[in-house]
């Protein structure tokens, strides 16, 4: 039996493209500009338009529509933007939307250079954003605010998630197939320190190109070095091209695929047939439980595609957003900053999540085996669980961050 809808009646978001100057001075009622207005900043036209895109629209759409397309009275609205993968084009669109706009929170924010841009705008003037598409770390260190969440995942949560669970159940030989740019780099050294503290072993790494097409050097590399687990330390359709030289190519039977950053998506795009075997670390999977299944199916008739954890975290983090806001009976920014604090997550994203101080959303992640193709049983059943990471081991530990907010600062 699908879980059911909130009680409240569903109604259409207002979607719009571009809006008039507003004051953004708090109305009589406690609502800036009478009304509470959400943008999407996500990539449109690029690179990761098919992880996020369109799609996180829609998932965010969705959680207003499920709010109730109010709070306290007051009309939810719901806009978006393209910010092109250029860090300097989403801070520009972020300080349009905080200043002349009324924009009150700003999610998704795919690609780690605008996330962390955009962080730096919102704690200038003072408003929320709330990354659900970025790995970068700094968004709960450096770049942490009273104003930024970073929601779904991040890079150490994929190190602990991937490396650290698999060494623990055996995997104790690292080889790496690394993108030769910071986000690879980053990412293979991060993985390997935890793989190291676990007491498994690196036994080398072939770096390659970004947007590498021929990957059958450093498919035999992999396979010549011996160890038990290649790391594929790339993302989108290197990944992509990196998993299926290793199927084409073969590696002995002792040997096993483990991508730090793969998506549903990316597994759809490879089929079981090439991917079966593979393991992944993922916040989320439609299939899990009941709950996810059932935002899951919805989101499917209104996109044709099944959800990802970036678009389950859209629908999540909105949700929450909006719950504080209705707690704090008004969109003053740091009483609703409060109140996200205050307020536990339970949905079908996360069970007993919180934000901790620094603004990183706490809640368990999963290590995912991909199915064989005679072992699925419907449409997109690819995924079989092999571990939970409780959230308090999958996130970097708090003692550890260094946001100025936990100081005092």
């Amino acid at each position: 039996m699908l879980a059911k809808l909130p009680s409240r009646t569903a109604a259409l978001t207002s979607v719009v493209l571009a809006l008039g100057a507003a004051s953004g001075t708090m109305a009589s009622n406690g609502f800036s500009d009478d009304v509470v207005r959400i943008g999407v900043l996500t990539d449109m036209s690029g690179i990761y338009s098919d992880l996020s895109g369109e799609a996180a629209v829609e998932a965010v759409r969705m959680a207003v529509e499920d709010f109730g397309g109010e709070v306290h009275g007051v009309p939810i609205e719901v806009i978006y933007g393209d910010h092109r993968n250029r860090a300097d084009t989403g801070a520009s669109r972020a300080r349009e939307w905080y200043d002349n706009d009324g924009v009150d929170m700003i999610n998704d924010l795919s690609n780690s250079g605008v996330a962390l841009a955009v962080a730096a705008v919102a704690d200038e003037r003072q408003r929320h954003a709330i990354s659900n598409s970025a790995s970068n770390i700094g968004l709960t260190n450096d770049y942490c605010s009273p104003y930024v969440t970073h929601y779904t995942y991040d890079a150490y949560s994929l190190a602990q998630g991937t490396g650290k669970t698999i060494v623990e159940d055996g995997g104790d030989t690292w080889f790496f197939l690394t993108v030769d740019f910071a986000f690879g780099i980053g990412l293979e050294q991060q993985v390997s320190d935890v793989v190291r503290e676990a007491g498994g072993h690196v036994m080398g790494a072939a770096r390659h190109p970004l947007d590498t097409t021929d990957f059958s050097s450093y498919a035999l590399q992999a396979q010549a070095s011996g160890a038990e687990i290649i790391g594929i330390a790339s993302t989108g359709a290197d990944a992509i091209n990196a998993i299926n030289a290793l199927s084409e190519f073969g590696v002995s039977p002792s040997q096993r695929p483990a991508a730090l950053l793969l998506w549903f998506d990316d597994i759809v795009s490879l089929g079981l047939d090439t991917a079966q075997g593979l393991l992944i670390n993922n916040a989320f999977y439609w299939d899990a439980d009941e709950g996810s299944r059932e935002f899951s199916e919805r989101f499917y008739e209104r996109t044709g595609r099944m959800p990802n954890m970036a678009h389950a975290g859209n629908y999540s983090s909105t949700m929450h957003y909006l719950n504080a806001v209705e707690a704090a009976g008004t969109d003053d920014p740091d009483a609703v900053s409060e109140k996200m604090r205050e307020l536990e997550i339970n949905d079908f994203f996360a069970t007993g999540g919180y934000i901790r101080p620094n603004g990183r959303m706490v809640h368990d992640q999963y290590l995912w085996e991909v199915k064989a193709p005679d072992e699925s049983e419907y449409d997109y059943d690819f995924l079989r669980l092999v571990a939970t990471i409780s959230g308090e081991d999958a996130f970097q530990p708090l003692e550890d961050s260094t946001c100025h907010l936990l100081n005092g600062g």
